[in-house]
């Protein structure tokens, strides 16, 4: 078994990692400030916690200096919030990213980084690969790609060994539903169990290729167990394109009396997101994505029975 660090350990996708990996015998450290990510998350009888930012360089590398693999997933999230705090923003997913590295280049850690579809950003064409040309439209996507920058350096100057992976709209358990950053769909479902109407910034037109957390922990498990690592970016979505009205159609199941309001689109926000998931079957050919569908349905229900979980933490503001 080996012993594993997972940065961002407290939030959403780190805190279903870091129960994967213990339930698999792992020894698990986990690095969160708390900003966003939750103290109820953190389990001290499967890790052990340490409670610091990725910009405090020197904790930093105290805390991860045994670590055999580092799960690199803390960052601050949300493109509205980076237009807010763009400094804020830079500051701990580049240079956060880079004082992770240092600590990789030495002790030869394997460092999965989850990156960001939105580096995309201007570039309309679809589906997406990992060869077409990259435009950020806001701080938060040129901050991941940044951060991509020093993983693809670290992993040619150092050796450090990389894999480097593009999250597309990610969803599932453990999500937080309740703050002006949430992600859409655990908000559209915590405003629907409160009978509350919904927000669509446009026409509902726009589409996303939404990934289930399970499908995430499939590749990092998967790509940890054979140490798999690649020179570039991974797109992890399976093309799997759904537009905002299919994704409420699909919340009326559940919610018949779902109300919704069309407001002006944001400032940022992409019109439309698709994977083709060549690459990302040739690297991980045994990984089957959770239909999207029974994805949401299992979200629903994780919602309405620990919901509230996850929807006392901290406040995100700028």
């Amino acid at each position: 078994m080996a012993h594993v660090a997972v940065t961002g350990g407290a939030g959403f996708i780190g805190s279903n990692l870091v129960a994967a990996l213990a339930q698999k015998g792992h020894q698990v450290t986990v690095v969160d400030d708390l900003s966003t990510g939750l103290a109820s998350n953190i389990n001290p009888d499967i890790c052990e916690f340490h409670h610091l930012s990725l910009v405090d360089q020197v904790p930093l590398g105290l805390a991860l200096a045994d670590a055999e693999v580092i799960f690199h997933l803390g960052a601050r999230g949300s493109v509205p919030r980076s237009l807010k705090n763009p400094v804020a923003t830079h500051d701990v997913n580049a240079t956060g990213t880079l004082n992770v590295l240092e600590v990789a280049r030495s002790t030869g850690a394997h460092v999965f980084f989850s990156s960001s579809s939105s580096v995309y950003g201007r570039n309309g064409t679809l589906p997406k690969d990992e060869s077409m040309w990259l435009a950020p439209m806001t701080p938060y996507a040129a901050s991941k790609l940044s951060a991509e920058g020093y993983m693809q350096a670290y992993g040619s100057a150092y050796g450090v060994p990389i894999t480097l992976l593009r999250f597309f709209n990610v969803f599932g358990p453990r999500q937080r539903p309740d703050h002006e950053y949430a992600a859409v769909i655990p908000k559209w479902i915590w405003k629907a169990m409160q009978g509350e109407p919904i927000d669509v910034y446009g026409d509902g037109s726009q589409s996303r290729d939404f990934t289930y957390v399970k499908t995430v922990l499939d590749i990092c498990l998967d790509g940890m167990k054979r140490k798999v690592t690649h020179e570039g970016a991974i797109n992890l979505a399976f093309g799997n394109r759904i537009t905002l009205i299919q994704t409420i159609d699909m919340l009326r199941v559940h919610f018949p009396d779902l109300r919704v309001n069309f407001l002006p689109p944001r400032a940022g926000d992409v019109k439309d997101s698709q994977n083709d998931p060549v690459l990302l079957k040739r690297l991980f050919p045994n990984i089957v994505p959770t239909d999207f569908e029974i994805a949401l349905t299992e979200t629903i229900n994780w919602l309405k029975e620990y919901g509230q979980s996850v929807a006392n933490g901290p406040t995100v503001t700028d």
